[in-house]
């Protein structure tokens, strides 16, 4: 979770290409129509009681009320009854999704930036080490992209940050899965959103700020922290007295350094804020100051972070947003909330013509909560993991009950979530090469393995390559085809560009990233780290987590008690 080098050293040459590929599900999806209570987000937040959505090629052609009549075309397509309150799909704006197989960590004191924890030996140990151990190891990394992908899929996600790997040629890509990526879409109507920021461009505001005019949203890491040194990230953004290197395209990340004053000019110059209060709290015992960010006009995202020091996942999140804004005095409404996760990201993103809401002519990525009944924003805010009964994009059910994924469809892999059983469909035309017909239960039981044989692994690293053998050999085998790409994780290698994204402090040059952990790099990892448990992929199915949630020393009594009425 730390930066690559925003320094001025010597770099190799990487050679970065875009994929040219059709976009997840091509628009070629089958008719069909699903009725329920509708939420639609809308711009007038019309709640349909009793409702049917008609999708045809991926789009949503119609949302009606249920004795209106079905648009032409649609006379003969049956309409499957849901059982629940469909919502948009949720559209999650941070998260280091490659982390998300690592527990929650227990932090171990209270810190005021994010410089002074990713720097200790416990995060060697338990999160950094491991990832670096898993990443480089490329028989591993097809069952990594699998289980994490599926773990947002089951908290309702339908789009997040992606995924991006790298090969020994030199290249970089983005992950192609089912869930959407805001990094890498290969659509023109879904404007791709940048989130690395390459060292030439980190020296000074002004290079900066000309980088950002050129994108349609940048998502920047700022003022993660609560102390001076938080703030001083925000402050490098000033170009001169009254100028600022913010405009519309830019959504800073946290920004839990900033101050009143601060957020009036966020708000002031149209900049966009993405919320996670879990890791904000569970680090640094405070989050954003989200009054004067609503009071200032800012716009509002949210997302988890990762599972090491946040939610499971964005419903978990909004759990959390819900709990900090009543006791803030009811910032927000829940509306509000589910709005962050929704229409605000659809528009942070520029994205808000095709997604974030459900009206016809708007992309089918949708989720089925089983309540129907009572206040429909309480309801999402308070649904557990076992209440999501269908997750789809871009028309095409991916998870949820098996009778309904089967009648829309969808036959694949089934699990049980908290229990009950439930189904997951990840075949797709356009399926990555890197993970291929991989099934999460195998994704699983590789990871699982993996993490519990950390120590051997790292050294069978540690030798020469034409002496690796044993373990990592043995898990090849379990894979379609040999795997040739690692994770692009900024911990691994130092490539001249920053994959958690800040400007430097003014005049000053920071080591970070790959450079930063030379010096903590000289003990071996077999030396350090040690066997480590899968993070479950739902709160339903860990056993373990309101405990630790109960044992952070950072947390506010509130959101311990809050989380466990809500689990």
């Amino acid at each position: 979770m730390s930066s690559a080098t925003q320094g001025s050293h010597s770099s190799p040459k990487v050679v970065i290409r875009k994929a040219r590929v059709d976009p997840i599900d091509p628009l070629m999806g089958r008719k069909c129509a699903l009725s329920g209570r509708i939420v639609t987000m809308d711009g007038s937040f019309r709640v349909i009681p009793d409702g049917t959505i008609y999708i045809d090629r991926g789009n949503i052609v119609a949302v009606n009320e249920s004795q209106a009549p079905c648009p032409v075309g649609f006379e003969d397509v049956p309409v499957v009854k849901t059982g629940g309150t469909i919502y948009p799909g949720l559209i999650e704006l941070h998260n280091h999704l490659a982390y998300n197989a690592l527990c929650l960590w227990d932090v171990p004191k209270q810190y005021n930036n994010r410089d002074q924890w990713s720097g200790i030996p416990a995060y060697r140990k338990l999160i950094s080490g491991p990832m670096q151990i898993i990443g480089k190891s490329p028989e591993l990394v097809p069952a990594l992209i699998r289980y994490v992908e599926c773990k947002s899929l089951l908290g309702g996600v339908t789009t997040s940050q992606g995924i991006q790997l790298f090969s020994n040629a030199g290249i970089r890509r983005f992950y192609r899965g089912v869930v959407r990526n805001v990094e890498q879409t290969n659509e023109k109507d879904l404007p791709e959103a940048d989130t690395r920021v390459a060292d030439i461009e980190a020296k000074n505001a002004n290079r900066f700020f000309e980088r950002l005019q050129k994108a349609t949203c940048f998502l920047l890491h700022l003022s993660e922290g609560v102390d001076k040194t938080a703030n001083k990230h925000f402050q490098s953004l000033q170009i001169s007295d009254g100028k600022w290197a913010i405009n519309q395209q830019l959504a800073g990340i946290h920004c839990a350094g900033l101050e009143e004053k601060d957020f009036d000019i966020l708000g002031k110059e149209k900049g966009a804020m993405i919320w996670s209060p879990m890791s904000n709290l569970l680090l640094y015992g405070e989050t954003a100051k989200i009054k004067a960010a609503k009071a200032a006009g800012v716009r509002i995202g949210i997302g988890s972070d990762w599972s090491p020091s946040g939610s499971k996942n964005l419903l978990g999140e909004l759990k959390v947003a819900r709990l900090v804004s009543q006791a803030m005095g009811s910032v927000f409404s829940d509306r509000d909330i589910l709005a962050m996760a929704t229409r605000n990201a659809a528009s942070i993103l520029q994205w808000d013509a095709v997604l974030g809401t459900l009206e016809a002519g708007k992309r089918a990525d949708l989720i089925v909560i089983s309540k129907d009944s009572g206040d429909p924003y309480e309801s999402i805010l308070q649904a557990k993991e076992t209440a999501i009964r269908m997750v789809m994009i871009n028309g095409v059910a991916r998870y949820g009950n098996p009778g309904l994924m089967q009648r829309l469809g969808a036959v694949g892999e089934m699990l049980r979530i908290g229990g009950l059983k439930r189904m997951i469909f990840l075949q797709q035309e356009t399926a990555d090469p890197s993970v291929g017909s991989l099934s999460l239960k195998t994704a699983t039981n590789m990871l699982r393995e993996a993490l519990l044989r950390l120590p051997e692994l790292a050294r069978e690293l540690e030798k020469p390559k034409a002496e690796r053998r044993t373990v990592l050999s043995k898990l090849e085998k379990k894979l379609p085809a040999k795997q040739e790409w690692t994770l692009a994780l900024d911990e691994l290698e130092d490539v001249g560009v920053d994959i958690r994204p800040r400007l430097p402090l003014l005049g000053e040059r920071e080591l970070t990233g790959a450079l930063r952990g030379l010096e903590r790099a000289a003990v071996p990892l077999s030396e350090i780290v040690v066997p480590l448990k899968l993070d479950p992929l739902t709160v339903a199915d860990d056993s373990t987590f309101l405990d630790r949630i109960e044992n952070q020393i950072n947390l506010p009594d509130y959101v311990k008690t809050g989380l466990k009425t809500m689990y």
